[in-house]
């Protein structure tokens, strides 16, 4: 899907300007593997990611983006981390940077295929053996592989600093 009329709606009022908005990765796994898709305007490989509606649960964004993008039906687990992207530029000049949610999935059916336009190939890669891809998205990925036990504690990649995530078994 291209850009989201919401986000078309915005562009009018504010032109280029810095646009903050939420997004999410979703990382779906299966058998030790996870599924990528190689971005068409990129050509980078990349979990799926996308852009939360307007009044959208982010885990809910998650599986509809899986759906929209590979033709693959998933189902949330968790949250895996939430980190905010470095600033992003586009080729049409719009400034925006990413409040951006991470979720684990798990396959439930479909075999991939660039459904919507905006990727140019999917398929499973082995945990193992992935796609060379930028630390950010490597880091999305681990942390939604991670067990439960090491995924409790989230290091941001820009400030080095340790998060503990939330117990609520703890409190």
């Amino acid at each position: 899907m291209a850009t989201p009329d919401f986000i078309l709606a915005l562009r009018e009022k504010i032109g280029n300007d810095p646009l903050w908005l939420s997004g999410v990765t979703a990382v779906v796994l299966r058998e030790g593997r996870v599924l990528l898709a190689q971005r068409a305007d990129s050509g980078e490989w990349t979990a799926v990611t996308g852009i939360i509606d307007p009044g959208e649960q982010p885990a809910d964004a998650a599986v509809r983006e899986v759906l929209e993008e590979t033709g693959v039906e998933a189902v949330p687990e968790r949250l895996a981390m939430v980190n905010v992207t470095d600033p992003v530029v586009y080729d049409n000049g719009d400034h925006t940077q990413y409040l951006n949610l991470v979720f684990r999935l798990s396959w439930q059916s479909g075999d991939p295929y660039p459904a919507d336009g905006e990727n140019t190939a999917t398929r499973w890669f082995p945990l193992d053996a992935l796609h060379p891809m930028t630390d950010d998205m490597i880091a999305r990925i681990a942390a939604a592989a991670a067990d439960e036990a090491a995924a409790r504690f989230v290091v941001s990649p820009r400030s080095g600093h340790g998060h503990p995530v939330a117990d609520s078994a703890a409190s």
